[in-house]
């Protein structure tokens, strides 16, 4: 019989729309469709008894159908539409070639990837609670200008960060916005968090990897604000929280962003052709030496 599929299809990338009548047609002779949607929507409650989500799109697409299945706990096939690839594994030919497997009912490497627990805290009150797989990062925002934040760790006062921000990353976003701002890769199985200033106002202020069970607080300092302009309207927001390039809170001084590992993980399904480190220097071109003029 196959397994169950809830298809997810990023309708808004030509490429999948080129294609998607050959991947129904594809999952339906090794299996069954049971429900399709777009990847834009409302936070998805019911599985329609399927066994996994295949999501057509890129790596954005899938950060994006994260959260919004977060509640059914589904393993998660990408195929990728995109640039990079790191978490849809699958391109549509790969896909193709291992459809039999992963749809006909063969085994499955799935692999847990740690996701983060954000909350953000006004005179003691929770005034905003999400949860991200790549990262959480306070940006500065405009007018961008040096913000100030107080970094605890566990309770214990560590350094105040004057800059343009701080990434705090999973080890699946470490390969992200982490990576360009001088943090370190780390491999997608350790528990852990990495800190990573954005621009420092400092020498000394290196990016830090700690254990995944470490309670993250970020004390806003000082905060960039627009003035005559409500933050509730795009392109009005001064310091900002962004989870994952994609969901936004506005911050102002004196709040507080606590960060921990979430209770729940991506069940990310694996293309046994690629490895992490395979994907790293085909993809970022990881320790490539430079080439001669003629190529070689």
């Amino acid at each position: 019989m196959g397994r169950s599929v809830y298809l997810l299809v990023n309708r808004d990338k030509p490429q999948v729309r080129e294609v998607i009548d050959d991947v129904r047609a594809l999952i339906e002779k090794h299996g069954t469709i049971v429900h399709e949607a777009h990847t834009r929507g409302e936070d998805i409650t019911d599985t329609h008894g399927a066994d996994l989500f295949v999501v057509l799109g890129g790596d954005g697409t899938i950060l994006g159908q994260t959260r919004r299945t977060e509640s059914l706990h589904l393993p998660i096939v990408g195929v990728n539409f995109g640039r990079l690839g790191f978490l849809a594994e699958f391109n549509h030919e790969a896909f193709e070639r291992h459809a039999e497997r992963i749809i006909g009912g063969g085994p499955l490497t799935i692999e847990d990837r740690l996701m983060l627990s954000v909350e953000v805290y006004t005179n003691g009150d929770r005034v905003f609670e999400g949860e991200s797989l790549n990262d959480a990062v306070i940006t500065a925002g405009p007018p961008f200008r040096m913000i100030e934040i107080g970094v605890t760790i566990d309770g214990e006062g560590g350094p105040t960060l004057k800059g343009d921000g701080v990434i705090v990353s999973t080890p699946t976003g470490s390969t992200a916005y982490n990576v360009s701002a001088g943090g370190p890769i780390v491999a997608p199985g350790l528990d852990a968090m990495t800190i990573t200033p954005i621009a420092a106002h400092s020498l000394a202020f290196r990016p830090i990897v700690v254990d995944a069970n470490t309670t993250i607080d970020l004390q806003i300092v000082h905060a960039n604000a627009v003035e005559n302009c409500d933050p509730g309207t795009p392109g009005c927001m001064g310091t900002t929280l962004v989870l994952d390039g994609q969901e936004m809170h506005p911050l102002s001084g004196g709040e507080r962003v606590r960060i921990r590992e979430s209770t729940r993980e991506l069940k990310l399904v694996q293309n046994p052709e690629m490895g992490y480190w395979k994907t790293l220097i085909q993809k970022l071109h990881w320790a490539v030496p430079p080439s001669r003029p003629d190529g070689a």
